[in-house]
């Protein structure tokens, strides 16, 4: 662990880690955990955006390492303006999240964000801001591959080749209302053309996207290249077949993965 991480861990004292189930989450919660004099509270949010093998990980991690370990709901399906699915959906959800977090403990509140994710757009940082939530990997100026190399010294070999993993509603296009069985739906074709690929690791992509256009299934430029059309075609009728009611015409269709592409502002993808 580099001096940097360490002085602004223990400058945190007692903290609340909010474990979401993913490499950068999971890293700083291991690490907190071995190097903290007070072990940290572990808390890690349920939903039907949360896919159940985030919680499984979660589960196993805590009970590995022995954490103390709070799962709880933090209700976002119960706000209104986060199910509309604006733009900037996941403000709502982190805001839900935080608040429900500081329900169950005053600790200060970190979250597993790193430098790469400035870059990008995350409307939850600003949820973050507002509820005082420290960032250690940020403030230690960790990149995303340096916390998969931490997550490798610390012996969490399984986690450091995780691919990223945003939540399931991430997939919706902005202004789909977001529906549980949607992403039930969402996860379930994941899976499936997941168990299809030869591509494994930190390196592979599988989104289904719900456009208002259709269900499109975007996947790295390995696994996409290597799917034969027949292979597409066979897996789009299985898609089809597993599609709610909303989604029963919409058409099946397979893409280059881009990051962050559900999510559209002034018409255009972002």
């Amino acid at each position: 662990m580099s001096a940097s991480l360490a002085s602004v861990l223990a400058g945190l004292g007692p903290v609340a880690v909010a474990v979401s189930g993913g490499v950068d989450s999971l890293t700083l919660a291991t690490i907190a955990h071995r190097t903290a004099p007070e072990p940290p509270l572990m808390v890690h949010a349920v939903s039907p955006a949360v896919p159940g093998e985030a919680t499984e990980r979660v589960r196993a991690e805590a009970a590995r390492e022995g954490w103390d370990l709070r799962v709880i709901e933090a209700g976002e399906f119960a706000d209104p303006a986060y199910r509309d699915n604006p733009v900037n959906r996941c403000f709502f959800c982190k805001t839900n999240l935080y608040g429900a977090i500081r329900r169950v403990t005053g600790r200060p509140i970190v979250s597993g964000a790193n430098l790469d994710d400035l870059g990008e757009y995350r409307p939850g940082l600003d949820a973050a801001r507002e509820h005082g939530v420290r960032h250690p990997f940020v403030e230690a100026s960790f990149s995303k591959a340096m916390v998969r190399a931490l997550a490798r010294d610390l012996g969490l070999g399984a986690v450091a080749e995780l691919p990223a993993a945003p939540c399931l509603s991430s997939r919706v296009e902005t202004g789909i209302r977001i529906e549980p069985e949607t992403l039930a739906f969402i996860h379930a074709v994941e899976r499936l053309v997941g168990e299809n690929l030869e591509v494994t690791g930190a390196k592979r992509a599988v989104r289904c996207r719900v456009r208002a256009a259709g269900i499109v299934v975007e996947l790295d430029s390995q696994s996409l290249a290597s799917l034969p059309e027949a292979a597409r075609i066979t897996l789009g009728r299985r898609i089809a077949a597993r599609a709610p009611a909303r989604l029963s015409d919409a058409p099946v269709s397979f893409a280059p993965y881009r990051t962050g592409s559900a999510f559209l502002t002034g018409g255009a993808p972002r």
